[in-house]
């Protein structure tokens, strides 16, 4: 039998700020799983839709016009110039305290190692009639990488998209980020631009920064690919720009599952799950356990570490609406109900983590252990940050250097291979109706011609 706990249940934890929900089957389960992967669909995406739209024609007419109007509409300030003068990069930099710059350090160093692992290679192959085959990886040109502004600065958005693109080799990587009503972008952001090589920073943000680095404007390149997680006018924009760029998916509000048993620590669960709460009130922080005593306590750990907290409205917004705990009788329904919701980070606080993250299908990133918390994730471990949100990890994975490349096949056939295959190639064409194609095989062989 499995049971959820959310905000709706008859009672309530001791000080009265979360509701306990109960349900008896898996399949409500799931269903509860699947109200949460849909939270921004609906009328509120119809409406931005077309407010996206309108944004993306205006910047495509009046270019850096358009971006300056919405500047000063959205954010409060006069964008005269747009672009963030290097000097100004440099001294956010050299003004970083030391143990922040040793960090940001830190951190660049061990994902561009893991990243540099990543770059495919080229793959050639000769036939036994003297074809060679071949498959070519080129980095695009120019890269746009989004940095969102607002609630939190997020230096590390800027190391995990600039990395990739600098170890796959782009010549030229263009920053766009929102600033606030003086203008400024936060300091460490520009810290993590100046360390990454970036060659140009804007003080823009939204649809309009979107529609810049896919149309070019006067100021901003025209970029091949656009990466970098946003709002919900940033993720349509991108929608609507893809096919003229490429991108790197389309981000939903954050996620956090949990998997625990009964070897999990209850605080630990509970601060792990507002790390995930208090990055936005849409976030989303989930625990499946098989022990109950630790659904029993945690809403009550919950309300302990929120006492205080200096985002306590973020937090408690996205657990009362978004958060779930769901109690099952094993492991195996546990990680059924994972690999439904397809979670974009997924921790595992069991006894043997290792030997479960082998029957896990579906996840974005999977942290093994008490002693990987997905803050490592988020900042120095390594591999990517930029994940798959609302069920996609079902089909797609991780930002990472063959985000910012592309393949190029190769095909060089002798007269011998085509003598080979010819006839088949004929017969092909002639069975899908293509005249001239069978055509092109025919005039070059001289028994025919």
């Amino acid at each position: 039998m499995t049971q959820i706990i959310n905000k709706d249940e008859v009672h309530k934890s001791s000080s009265n700020q979360f509701f306990i929900k109960r349900v008896s089957n898996i399949d409500q389960a799931k269903s509860e799983l699947k109200r949460i992967t849909e939270r921004t669909s609906g009328a509120v995406q119809e409406q931005a839709i077309k407010v996206v739209k309108d944004i993306l024609k205006n910047v495509r007419d009046k270019g850096d016009e358009a971006l300056k109007e919405y500047t000063s509409k959205f954010d409060g300030f006069i964008a005269d110039p747009l672009q963030v003068s290097s000097q100004s990069i440099l001294n956010a930099w050299e003004e970083t305290p030391k143990a922040l710059q040793e960090s940001l350090l830190l951190a660049k160093e061990r994902i561009e190692n893991f990243h540099s692992l990543q770059v495919p290679k080229d793959i050639s192959f000769n036939g036994e009639h003297g074809e060679s085959l071949g498959r070519r990886w080129t980095p695009v040109e120019k890269a746009g990488i989004y940095v969102p502004g607002g609630r939190a600065a997020y230096p590390s958005t800027v190391l995990m998209n600039a990395i990739p693109a600098y170890v796959a080799g782009v010549k030229q990587t263009i920053m766009v980020s929102p600033a606030n009503s003086r203008g400024e972008i936060n300091q460490t952001v520009l810290a993590a631009a100046h360390i990454t090589g970036i060659n140009k920073v804007f003080r823009i943000g939204g649809a309009q920064a979107i529609g810049a680095l896919a149309n070019g404007t006067k100021a901003i390149p025209k970029v091949d690919v656009i990466t970098g997680p946003g709002n919900i006018y940033v993720t349509l924009a991108k929608k609507n720009v893809y096919g003229k760029v490429g991108i790197d998916s389309l981000a939903g509000p954050s996620e956090v599952l949990i998997i625990a048993d009964q070897s999990a620590n209850v605080k630990q669960v509970a601060s792990d799950m507002l790390a995930q709460s208090e990055h936005d009130p849409l976030a989303s922080a989930i625990l499946i356990t098989t022990d109950k005593k630790l659904a029993d306590r945690l809403p009550e750990e919950i309300e302990y570490q929120l006492i205080n907290h200096p985002r306590f409205e973020i937090c408690k917004k996205s657990i009362m609406e978004w958060g779930l705990i769901v109690i099952c009788d094993n492991l195996e329904n546990c990680v059924e109900l994972s690999d439904s919701f397809a979670p974009e980070h997924l921790e595992l606080l069991v006894e043997n983590p290792k030997q479960l993250s082998e029957s896990i299908k579906n996840a974005g990133a999977i942290f093994l252990g008490s002693w990987s918390p997905e803050a490592i994730g988020d900042y120095l471990g390594g591999p990517n940050h930029t994940l798959p949100t609302s069920g996609t990890a079902r089909f797609a994975g991780a930002l990472g250097v063959e985000t910012f490349m592309k393949n190029t096949s190769l095909i060089n056939f002798s007269k011998e291979a085509f003598d080979e295959t010819k006839n088949a190639v004929i017969e092909l064409a002639k069975s899908e109706g293509l005249h001239s194609h069978a055509e092109s095989i025919r005039i070059r062989d001289s028994k025919t011609y």
